[in-house]
């Protein structure tokens, strides 16, 4: 009976050792396959948390945020539990072992409690670098689209503005205008000018939010920087055309002076020698009236006189001539279209000339009527020096007759 309950004891005592080697066999293998899938898992989520692949819109990367919030709250706390399982499985399994006089449990290479808090500790770094990646992605994307929206306002406006500046300058009203209306172009020029001037900050400004935007890598910068250097070689061309008008419509109020100028000349000139030139045909169709010869030897001499004057008469209409063929010849040179007459006085060089020309097809003819009317004065003379003769004899006889 002693030995039956030996052998008993034998078989139970095996059976006990037998199971106990079972559970730690058990135990090793769900501490190897729990270290696997663990470590598989953190090899899986790093590559995603080190994906540092920018987004272009704030959806998007809200997106990213979204996902990584759900990691935080989701996937990864069931993975905290695992490794704390996995950390206490192990050391269960050790101290077993150790009460059971059996050697320590050796996981597989790269299964270590070590190896796996090393993997956690990449993980966890990881993570870190991830949240402070979408953080800044997110604050850079915000800055963007307040840029962006920033930079189409301004050029919106800019652009409205600029409008039809272009063939505004390009006009040639100035070609046609009278001095007044080119000075009346000139202030308006000014004050676009200083229009245009107040404008170049904001120019400045659009240039500086676009190079902002290529700083911090924004994707539509290609479409932003096209639209920015149109606005800026637009900007180029309206000051090359600025300051193209300008000089033009100064160039033109110049000319525009310097005719004017020659006007006023010719007005001042022409107005007394139109005079003198109606009195002096007044003066040669005058008729006369003379009983003597020494009244006629007097509008002779007189017409004489007149006569003398004619060279000194004909230089003063030749320079006020001139005068307007200066005009003419700016006209010409300059191209300059003029609008209107001489403004200061109604006396035209056809006006000039022709009466120049009366006057000096009345000048022969007074010279005709002074010599006839010399030739019957004469006529007369001797008339009345014979009459004066047979008086003279004649007297004395009746004289006598009538004593």
């Amino acid at each position: 009976f002693i030995s039956l309950h030996q052998a008993e004891t034998a078989a139970n005592r095996i059976c006990k050792v037998l199971a106990v080697n079972q559970e730690n066999e058990q135990l090793m293998e769900d501490y190897e396959k729990l270290a696997s899938d663990l470590l598989e898992w953190i090899r899986r989520t790093i590559p995603w948390l080190e994906n540092r692949a920018p987004e272009n819109t704030m959806q998007a990367m809200q997106q990213k945020l979204e996902d990584f919030r759900d990691y935080r709250r989701l996937h990864k706390p069931p993975k905290v539990q695992e490794k704390c399982q996995l950390e206490i499985n192990f050391n269960t399994l050790q101290t077993k072992l150790r009460l059971s006089n059996r050697p320590a449990f050796m996981p597989s290479e790269g299964k270590m409690v070590s190896d796996i808090n090393n993997a956690w500790g990449g993980l966890e770094q990881a993570e870190k670098g991830y949240e402070e990646w979408l953080l800044n992605e997110i604050r850079r994307l915000e800055r963007l689209d307040h840029l962006a929206e920033k930079f189409r306002q301004k050029a919106s406006i800019h652009e409205s503005w600029t409008d039809g500046k272009e063939a505004m300058l390009q006009q040639k009203d100035y070609e046609t205008a009278t001095l007044s209306e080119i000075k009346a172009l000139l202030k308006k020029h000014e004050a676009f000018e200083s229009d245009l001037a107040a404008h170049q900050d904001r120019v400045e400004q659009i240039a500086a939010i676009a190079q902002e935007l290529n700083e911090l890598d924004y994707y539509d910068s290609p479409s932003v920087n096209a639209r920015c250097q149109k606005i800026c070689d637009q900007w180029d061309n309206l000051g090359a055309l600025t300051q193209k008008r300008r000089e033009a419509l100064e160039r033109t109020e110049k000319l525009l002076e310097t005719i004017d100028q020659l006007y006023l000349e010719y007005a001042k000139r022409a107005a007394p020698f139109n005079n003198w030139m109606e009195g002096a045909m007044e003066d040669l169709q005058d008729t006369f009236i003379v009983h003597t010869i020494e009244e006629i030897q007097g509008l002779t001499t007189a017409h004489e006189q007149f006569k003398a004057t004619l060279p000194d008469a004909d230089k003063e209409r030749q320079a006020i001539l001139g005068i307007h063929n200066e005009v003419s010849k700016i006209v010409q040179t300059y191209h300059v279209n003029m609008a209107g007459t001489n403004p200061y006085t109604t006396i035209t060089p056809q006006e000039i000339n022709g009466k120049w020309e009366h006057v000096r097809q009345l000048v022969p003819r007074r010279d005709q009527a002074l010599m006839e009317e010399h030739a019957r004065q004469q006529q007369n003379e001797r008339l009345r020096k014979q009459f004066g003769a047979q008086a003279n004899v004649i007297g004395p006889w009746i004289q006598t007759k009538m004593e």
